[in-house]
């Protein structure tokens, strides 16, 4: 019941979903890669990275580390199953400029590295770094873009809510 009371009277501010890393934000509609940009692993935003590294947006655990290192999911705390992939179709370079930084069972917390990449490597082999950051349990939350613009690593991303 107090739940209720809180959204009537704006009490509910939502979930706080950080950048996982500095560059600008993409809407999900524009990624080259109709996968992400339909929405069909659920919604969210990307961002064209200006550094190489990867940072946890939120704290939680670790779901799946991909063994190449250009992506990762991970459970926050409040239970958004969230989806990081580096790159579009950077798993063709099989771990190449990539390192993992975690592991499958891991605790993280906002902040920790998760992956580091190397961008220019990747751009030189003919890959985009464009890193879409997905919600993949749409049907638990409704997700609203926080930011537009440049972002730094840790500024608000995403505005999630509890249906």
């Amino acid at each position: 019941m107090f739940g209720k009371l809180k959204n009537l009277f704006g009490g509910d501010t939502g979930i706080t979903i950080a950048a996982p890393t500095a560059g600008t934000v993409v809407a999900l509609e524009s990624v080259p890669d109709p996968t992400f940009a339909q929405g069909i692993l659920g919604p969210g935003i990307a961002i064209e990275p200006s550094e190489g590294r990867i940072t946890a947006p939120a704290d939680g655990s670790i779901d799946v580390m991909f063994e190449t290192g250009h992506a990762v999911s991970m459970t926050t705390a409040d239970g958004a199953e969230l989806l990081i992939h580096v790159g579009i179709d950077t798993v063709q370079l099989e771990g190449k400029h990539y390192k993992a930084c975690c592991k499958a069972g891991q605790q993280v917390k906002k902040g920790d590295v998760l992956i580091e990449f190397d961008p220019a490597a990747i751009k030189a082999e003919g890959y985009q770094i464009v890193t879409p950051i997905l919600v993949c349990n749409p049907d638990a939350f409704t997700v609203e873009p926080a930011a537009g613009g440049t972002v730094a690593a840790g500024d608000a991303l995403l505005t999630l809510k509890k249906k």
